[in-house]
């Protein structure tokens, strides 16, 4: 089997991938520090527990399994923290991106797939987004993808990468067999952390602006199934083992949900209330971050199967109520 070097596979996105790309019959080697992962979502291939600033564990790593592409998912991702701690995220995502490029040139790795945001976008947008639009991030997380964005390609040109650069939206849902989900800590995500508010977990959701100019006042975001997600990175994988281009897509559903929609939804799902404490928003925040995945269904082949909001939030509260609020990380 082709070994992939999953950095980060121990967290969400990257443990759903870890599982499809078995399923496709890649061989999938997790390379995750913890911090934000979890091993017990590691079950589909080895786990190396250690950091991206441990340069002789990671070049050990390299030389050991020997993977073909390497996929990085690892990163700080708390947008509020990054614009009370920045440091922490241009270290832990541009640097750390770094030393896994060295690594990977030192041992002759040229192919990655990274994983970006629509962060880069920043918020002077209208409509839907496609990859061509400007890219003005507004905060210190999104100005890390950026920047490792173009760092990727310098490496490119100076030492033949080949690149997929996936921009995601809104990552939601969790694994429909109930394997696997959403879990961070703190958690920052609105579906999880509604569904926190509904089956008990805490007693109010905060709302971050009601203000917002659109049809209910709250903000608009492309939500995108997990799973599907996962699949995008197989297919870039075999895109780039088949020798084809760099390339960056974004990945999104191409349909639009307004926060007060989200909790509606959830509300529906699970038969319970959900009581909210609304605050002032960041006036730089997008209204609407909505995402144009053409590039992606021409290219890869890439159709979203989970787009139904509904199910997205049934996925995610399966996993909540019957899975997550037992696992204590």
């Amino acid at each position: 089997m082709t070994a992939v070097l999953v950095v980060g596979g121990a967290g969400f996105i990257g443990s759903h991938t870890c599982k499809a790309l078995k399923a496709h019959g890649f061989t999938p080697i997790v390379y995750d520090n913890l911090k934000g992962g979890h091993a017990w979502a590691v079950k589909w291939g080895p786990l190396v527990a250690s950091d991206l600033f441990d340069e002789e564990e990671l070049s050990l790593t390299l030389e050991k399994y020997k993977p073909q592409v390497v996929l990085h998912f690892a990163s700080s991702i708390n947008v509020r923290e990054s614009m009370q701690n920045p440091g922490l995220y241009y270290n832990n995502n541009v640097v750390g991106s770094i030393k896994l490029f060295e690594a990977m040139q030192k041992n002759h790795i040229p192919l990655l797939v990274f994983s970006s945001s629509a962060a880069v976008y920043g918020s002077n947008h209208k409509g839907v987004l496609v990859e061509e639009s400007a890219c003005n991030p507004i905060h210190p997380y999104g100005k890390s993808k950026w920047m490792t964005e173009e760092i990727i390609h310098d490496y490119e040109k100076a030492h033949g990468f080949r690149s997929v650069i996936f921009r995601y939206f809104n990552a939601a849902g969790a694994d429909p067999h109930g394997q696997i989900g959403e879990a961070h800590e703190p958690e920052t995500h609105l579906i999880p952390r509604s569904l926190q508010t509904a089956l008990g977990k805490q007693e109010f959701l905060e709302i971050f602006g009601s203000d917002y100019p659109t049809l209910d006042g709250t903000a608009i975001r492309d939500y995108v199934h997990v799973t599907d997600l996962a699949e995008a990175h197989v297919l870039a994988v075999k895109w780039l083992l088949a020798g084809k281009e760099s390339m960056t897509l974004n990945l999104g559903s191409g349909k639009g949900h307004s926060l007060n929609e989200v909790l509606a939804m959830v509300e529906k799902v699970t038969q319970k209330p959900i009581q909210r404490k609304i605050l002032s928003r960041n006036k730089e925040e997008p209204a609407r971050l909505v995402a144009s995945a053409e590039k992606a269904a021409h290219l890869l082949g890439w159709r979203p199967k989970y787009t139904d909001l509904e199910t997205i939030v049934s996925t995610a509260c399966r996993w909540y109520s019957t899975q997550g609020r037992r696992l204590d990380g």
